[in-house]
């Protein structure tokens, strides 16, 4: 007689928004019981398996611990399988993963807008707490909010910053996204936030 097998979890894969990251998998369904997980996970530093605190869970996704949330530049090995009873299966085996590469950097927000005759002077706010040492710019494309918009655009590092040079009493849109320099040299670039639109004062 066949013993039976447990299937392995399927379309493991790390979702990262914001350097927050998490494991998640399809659950392994069983006709009687219902089945527990455990993950692992391994560094490039450090080729042992440990334990990323889901052991015998039953939910299908689980958030890497603080000391590998903080580790941007780590390359992080994960596995998971499925557990019940006394049966388990197959380790499933997650595409290794690197936070400063493969994270999604969503939009920042836009705290504050004051509009002068000239310019419209924007306080935002990064989509992430920044650490020390992070060089983050915020990029903004602007328009003139008419049939023929001509599209702008402007680079400013600090989170209070002016877009100058505007028609008085006209109405303006715009959109920011970060772009964060990483180690590599590269620009991890952000998701743009909604488009916004105010009109600049009369003199």
């Amino acid at each position: 007689e066949i013993s039976p097998q447990l299937p392995a979890p399927k379309n493991v894969e790390v979702y990262s928004y914001n350097f927050q990251s998490w494991l998640r998998w399809s659950p392994v369904l069983v006709e009687n019981g219902s089945v527990l997980y455990t993950v692992h996970y391994q560094t490039g530093y450090c080729k042992e398996w440990t334990e990323m605190g889901c052991a015998q869970s039953p939910q299908t996704q689980c958030r890497f611990p603080p000391e590998l949330q903080r580790r941007r530049r780590w390359t992080v090995m994960l596995r998971v399988r499925a557990e019940l009873g006394g049966l388990t299966s197959a380790w499933a085996l997650s595409p290794s993963f690197v936070a400063e590469t493969n994270t999604t950097l969503g939009p920042p927000r836009v705290s504050s807008v004051r509009a002068s005759p000239h310019s419209l002077l924007l306080s935002v706010t990064p989509p992430f707490p920044p650490e020390p040492g992070d060089l983050l710019q915020y990029l903004v494309s602007y328009w003139e909010n008419s049939t023929a918009a001509t599209e702008k655009k402007l680079s400013e590092s600090q989170t209070l910053f002016q877009i100058g040079n505007l028609k008085e009493s006209t109405l303006y849109c715009f959109t920011v996204r970060v772009r964060l320099e990483i180690f590599s040299g590269d620009f991890l670039r952000g998701q743009p936030s909604a488009p916004e639109c105010h009109r600049t004062a009369l003199s």
